[in-house]
């Protein structure tokens, strides 16, 4: 069978949207599966929607990459937006058309072809995602060298060839998963200018003329159709191969910080898509929103649900004990200690829900348990010392699921692989964390429950305080735990409803 091209998509008769033909607006550094299923998805609608006339030329962040198999289907890939939305399964597929093609700057054509992207009169934006580990300054990178091993050594080759040829400066939206990931990232070029000795005119080009955007990206992508029965079903139906086939979550969310006037240059606002690609001063309360919502209600209520026989997140929205808990702690206990729109943090909440749902999408409860320690401290603790501080009262399902964590951790065998544990029914599992967590939790393995819950309040190192400071904490989840060795975890949960 033909692989997806333009010229395939003619013969079978291919009647959907598609642009063959438009400048290279944007240089894209990383051509995965997340990048293809959000940013060039995004950029594909602005096309459709607001006739942006734009396509995304990629480059290779490393050197093994996918240029060779993007170029040889003309840029061309199937996305499928798979999940539940408003309990109904969703499947939505189209093909992508906004990538022109993919750069291998490892080789020398490749390297020659990025620097003319960048001294482009066409190109507007730069966009990344290359891992959170793609953004770090690597002292050993040189100016001469094709290329620079780092990405931000990259971005500055790119930069001071775009400033030698006099063009204007450009926006650059930074999409790893890290903290002020478009600062980092400026701090990492600003390392190269200095380390390269490049002159004072290029570095208040790349402040002053330039723009670094942070962003916060949202969207769940498992990627690849590993199926080979659905890979064949739906090569025969769509009557061409795909191997670039994506597959991501029905939600998306692209929240980009900086000012009004970015709309200027981005399609976004223009394509009708501003509840999902938007621009705002500060994206501090969407990312909080995010973490203590979507990443809250997973640290809050998985170690429970997975001690009560559950093992994918899917299952655990078909049971009303579990489902309950984990809305009672959103609406309850975590809705109330932010600050954003409350149609807004109520709208994201039954998103979280269907996401949850997703009938697509295996996620393993003990995926999802890897490093809880540090996990409740950024995820539950802030909405959990909010509640304290707005009502004056324990929150009961954070607290509780205080508890489930504690309970989770009580392991009895440290191995090389972990701490081992024993669920109820019998079987085994292993606990994942930093090896100084695990060995607390295995000196105090035959501690008894009020011994273990002081000791684990009181450790500063796990939670930046004495939590047995806060009147009434440590009692109550001395009580709980107990509550949980003679009942379960899920008889707890049901009287927390």
């Amino acid at each position: 069978m033909e692989k997806l091209s333009y010229k395939t998509l003619e013969n079978v008769g291919y009647d959907g949207y598609l642009l063959k033909d438009a400048k290279e607006k944007v240089l894209q550094f990383g051509e995965g599966n997340f990048l293809r299923a959000f940013v060039n998805y995004w950029f594909d609608l602005a096309n459709e929607k607001a006739d942006w006339n734009g396509k995304c030329c990629l480059v290779q962040p490393i050197a093994p990459g996918l240029a060779e198999m993007i170029n040889e289907q003309d840029g061309l890939y199937t996305l499928h937006l798979r999940g539940s939305v408003n309990g109904e399964k969703v499947d939505d597929k189209r093909i992508i058309s906004s990538v022109s093609r993919c750069l291998n700057p490892y080789q020398e054509e490749g390297f020659n072809e990025m620097m003319k992207v960048a001294a482009s009169d066409d190109l507007e934006i730069i966009v990344s995602n290359t891992t959170e580990a793609g953004i770090h300054y690597d002292p050993s990178c040189q100016f001469e060298d094709k290329p620079a091993a780092s990405f931000p050594g990259k971005l500055t080759q790119v930069l001071y060839h775009r400033y030698k040829n006099n063009k204007p400066g450009i926006l650059m939206l930074a999409c790893e998963l890290i903290d002020n990931n478009g600062k980092e990232l400026l701090k990492c070029v600003n390392q190269y200018i200095e380390q390269w000795n490049l002159e004072e005119g290029f570095k208040k080009y790349v402040n002053e003329e330039c723009t670094f955007c942070g962003s916060l990206v949202d969207r769940i992508v498992p990627g690849r159709i590993r199926d080979p029965q659905e890979v064949a079903r739906l090569e025969e139906e769509n009557h061409y191969a795909d191997p670039l086939t994506d597959v991501g979550e029905v939600f998306g969310l692209w929240v980009i910080e900086g000012d009004e006037k970015l709309n200027d240059v981005l399609p976004f606002k223009k394509a009708g898509l501003i509840d999902k690609v938007f621009v705002t001063p500060d994206m501090s309360p969407y990312k909080k929103r995010k973490v203590r919502i979507l990443n809250g209600a997973h640290t809050g209520f998985v170690l429970g649900a997975y001690l009560a026989g559950q093992n994918i997140v899917r299952d655990c929205m078909h049971d009303e004990v579990i489902k309950g808990f984990m809305n009672k702690m959103l609406y309850d206990e975590v809705i109330p200690t932010l600050t954003l729109d409350k149609n807004d943090l109520l709208n994201f909440t039954q998103a979280v829900s269907d996401r949850f749902n997703n009938p697509f999408v295996d996620h393993e409860l003990m995926s999802i348990s890897l490093n809880s320690t540090s996990k409740w401290k950024a995820r539950v603790m802030p909405s959990f010392l909010g509640y304290i501080d707005e009502y004056h009262k324990l929150p009961k399902c954070i607290t509780t699921s205080f508890a489930f964590y504690i309970q989770f951790y009580r392991g009895y065998e440290l191995t090389d692989a972990g701490l081992v544990a024993k669920r109820p029914a019998g079987n085994t599992y292993t606990i994942s964390d930093d090896r100084d967590i695990l060995e607390f939790y295995y000196n105090h393995k035959d501690d008894s429950v009020k011994d273990l819950v002081h000791a684990v309040c009181t450790n500063t190192s796990f939670w930046g305080q004495d939590l047995t400071q806060i009147a009434g904490f440590e009692e109550a989840v001395v009580k709980t735990l107990t509550e949980i060795e003679e009942k379960g975890t899920y008889e707890v949960m049901k009287e927390c409803l």
